[in-house]
């Protein structure tokens, strides 16, 4: 078999991977390995903030990459949380969203601010006191304004009562927690066991969303929300993203290419929310990212790409994230519920 010698092959090899095979020695030695290294976290750091308008960059980036330096290690090791480059481009796209919004704010609070909302939701409860201390050591003479969110509270309170769910503050700071993360996130994943409270978690928000639009609420964000929810480990890969005929040739949409190429086309301002309910495996969640990515675009084996509206947003449903690749992992926003916080008061209380 002659090779064209424009012909160029290259292999990505991370060591302990999670859904990778090693490559068998045989092949391994006909590759010339290039060894990498990690970036530099902190000038990234330095330069993205200073482009977001922060005047005090130098010092803040260098805060910055301390605090994840620290977090990853000091924290407890859980399978959702990632320190990563992308976790870190995240808060400071999220900090230059809030600086822009509040110019006149401390620049250190800013970012505080940023770093908390993109961390506290996917934190368990033990390392919550832990984080607190270390943004306390770096910045210790910062006064953190919580942002006010009274009128979605009220807006949370009564959906539950719509709803049948009960108003317990544990459940409604993790319906914030949703709604936080979905600004700055494609994709998001609710992570946590049966009982949690995930399901509800985003119906109350996706009620208060529609009520509040249907009220006229002057803040746009709020918008009517649609949802198409499936488990996409219940089908085939073909069916979930489509494939060809073999004997007519044909190209046959799967359930989530259809629902994405609909929504992809709807012009209006509304958001569309597709829900995966069902467990991520390495298999299936690995042909979701360039979903996931910034540019946002399904790329099909029939070799059309689907480009996706910022009013789509992508909603996993999973118990754990036990056999998900870190690249998974630090393509999407984590909110994680436990059973503990929510206790059984309020399925008694519902049913009853």
């Amino acid at each position: 078999m002659p090779l064209c010698p424009e012909f160029g092959c290259h292999i990505t090899m991370n060591p302990g991977y999670a859904g990778r095979t090693e490559l068998p020695d045989n092949l391994k030695v006909l590759f010339r390995p290039v060894a990498m290294m990690i970036p530099d976290y902190g000038l990234i750091a330095e330069i993205m903030l200073g482009a977001e308008g922060f005047g005090n960059a130098k010092i803040l980036s260098k805060k910055m990459v301390q605090l994840y330096k620290l977090s990853s290690e000091q924290l407890s090791q859980q399978d959702h949380y990632d320190f990563g480059m992308r976790a870190v481009k995240s808060v400071l796209v999220m900090a230059g969203t809030l600086k822009r919004s509040n110019p006149d704010q401390n620049e250190d609070a800013v970012l505080i601010r940023a770093m908390r909302d993109a961390n506290v939701p996917k934190f368990l409860e033990d390392d919550l006191p832990l984080f607190a201390a270390i943004i306390q050591d770096l910045f210790p003479t910062v006064q953190i304004i919580d942002p006010d969110y009274s009128e979605l509270l009220k807006g949370i309170t009564a959906s539950c009562s719509t709803l049948g769910f009960q108003p317990k503050p544990e459940f409604m700071e993790k319906v914030i927690f949703l709604f936080e993360t979905f600004n700055v996130r494609f994709g998001v994943m609710l992570v946590g066991p049966t009982g949690g409270g995930k399901t509800t978690c985003y119906e109350v928000l996706a009620d208060v969303m529609t009520s509040f639009r249907n009220a006229n609420h002057p803040d746009r964000t709020f918008q009517v929300v649609h949802q198409k929810i499936f488990n996409p480990k219940a089908i085939s890969m073909g069916e979930l993203y489509g494939e060809v005929d073999f004997v007519s040739q044909e190209w046959t949409d799967g359930l989530a290419s259809k629902i994405m190429r609909i929504a992809s086309q709807d012009q209006t301002e509304e958001k569309a929310w597709t829900i995966f309910d069902g467990p991520v495996d390495a298999i299936w969640i690995e042909n979701m990212n360039t979903v996931l990515d910034d540019n946002m675009t399904l790329c099909l084996s029939n070799g059309q790409r689907i480009k996706l509206r910022p009013q789509m947003r992508m909603l996993f449903e999973v118990n754990d994230l036990s056999v998900a690749s870190p690249a998974t992992v630090s393509r999407c926003g984590m909110v994680y519920l436990t059973a503990e916080q929510l206790g059984w008061v309020p399925f008694f209380d519902s049913w009853m």
